[in-house]
């Protein structure tokens, strides 16, 4: 376990309160994983947490919970939450989604407002005990998702819900349980209601998870690609496009976060969009009978993303990020590049995304290898002496108003 958890629930303990161990950690270290991070659960209150812990910062407003700074690491602390009241639903009585989730209660019942049977196991620092009030060490042997209570209104309340039963089928090998996967078939148009940010979120989380494929594969079998993620059809049913098959891309990107590959957030969005746009541009060179201008390929990007865009509501310095690694990508397969040019643009913003995109596509298709080491090479070269730099036009000099002659002045026939 982690000692910087140690230590928060040891402190809980010390001043009276309930200290538990919450959440995936308990069922990662149970599985024999190592878990990503580690979540608390207290009986404290977030004001209380924040007066034990000095080095602490209460945030959220919908879901109030206390972050616990440590030189190499942020323990989260929530305090345990009950089922939300009526007048914490976002519209009338049929619709459930919730909007504030501060209702505090007690250990038991924060175990079933959670939203999978593995993810409610608790681990109790005062005896060393594992607290299952839900039946999830059973679904752990069974290895099998497994929503708490009546999976129709838990994926009203809460629609992510639905990507994270996905995500965690695909990363832990599990399966999803019956009930719980016609809930999903039935309650998946609830999406277009959940948060875009939180959605974006999950997504990013998804394609960092080294096991995207298996999950968007889910997705596509219980209908909610179709809903959440129409471009990945074209993935899967993409036509021959002179560039290898895309069905590769997703278990490229796979391979690439097992192998600790650096990629930002909005170069994994652009790896997932890379065939759309691919697709859209070899439909407009094939109508025009010629390859498209650098122009015209910028507009080949913005307008496929544009739906996805919308979709999500990504911010404007990310949409512009995501564009500009797609844009980055189709310049680097442009022909006839100086070593001088390569250098120049290895140095512009958008080329680490852009490297990323075209290390995904020649470990999806097999094909550039030779162009990728060159392009690797690029980025690792010194930028070009200055004999070698192209030369900045001169700034033209601005002429001097000359200024009338004042009361005090000389006039020229008076100077000696």
């Amino acid at each position: 376990m982690s000692q910087n958890a140690v230590k928060v629930l040891y402190r809980l303990h010390r001043h009276g309160f309930k200290g538990y161990l919450v959440g995936g950690s308990v069922r990662d270290l149970l599985l024999g994983r190592t878990p990503k991070d580690y979540d608390a659960g207290t009986d404290a209150r977030p004001a209380q947490i924040r007066r034990i812990f000095r080095n602490s910062r209460i945030i959220g407003r919908r879901f109030r919970l206390a972050h616990i700074f440590f030189h190499d690491g942020i323990i989260e602390v929530a305090t345990f939450r009950c089922s939300p009241k009526p007048e914490e639903q976002a519209g009338g009585p049929d619709d459930l989604l919730i909007t504030s989730d501060n209702t505090f209660g007690t250990p038991q019942e924060d175990a079933f407002r959670r939203d999978f049977t593995i993810n409610a196991l608790f681990y109790n620092i005062a005896d060393f005990s594992v607290i299952d009030f839900v039946g999830g060490l059973e679904d752990l042997e069974r290895q099998l998702i497994r929503c708490i209570g009546d999976p129709d209104v838990r994926f009203k309340e809460d629609p992510v819900r639905m990507l994270r039963a996905c995500e965690f089928a695909a990363r832990l090998g599990f399966g999803i349980e019956t009930r719980t996967q016609e809930a999903i078939l039935e309650n998946r148009q609830e999406l277009t209601k959940a948060s875009p940010a939180r959605m974006t979120e999950e997504l990013i989380q998804l394609l960092r998870c080294g096991q995207a494929g298996p999950a968007i594969q889910w997705m596509l079998d219980l209908g909610l690609a179709d809903v959440l993620l129409p471009e990945v059809r074209e993935i899967l049913e993409s036509p021959a496009t002179g560039f290898g098959d895309f069905r590769g891309i997703l278990p490229a990107i796979d391979r690439m976060m097992e192998e600790g590959v650096s990629a930002s957030d909005s170069g994994l969005l652009a790896a997932m969009l890379l065939p759309r746009v691919w697709i859209q541009r070899c439909r407009r060179e094939g109508a025009h009978g010629r390859p498209l201008s650098r122009t015209m390929v910028e507009g080949v990007v913005r307008d496929s993303l544009e739906p996805f865009l919308q979709r999500f509501a990504l911010s404007n310095a990310k949409s512009a990020a995501v564009v500009d690694a797609l844009i980055g990508f189709h310049r680097m397969c442009e022909p006839r590049w100086t070593e001088t040019s390569q250098a120049r643009f290895a140095r512009r913003r958008l080329f680490a995304d852009a490297l990323f995109l075209f290390r995904v596509m020649v470990e999806a298709t097999g094909e550039g290898k030779e162009a990728l080491e060159v392009w690797h090479s690029a980025s690792q070269e010194p930028w070009p002496g200055p004999e070698e730099r192209p030369r900045a036009p001169r700034p033209r000099r601005r002429r001097r108003r000359r200024r009338g002659l004042g009361r005090h002045s000389q006039s020229p026939n008076e100077r000696v």
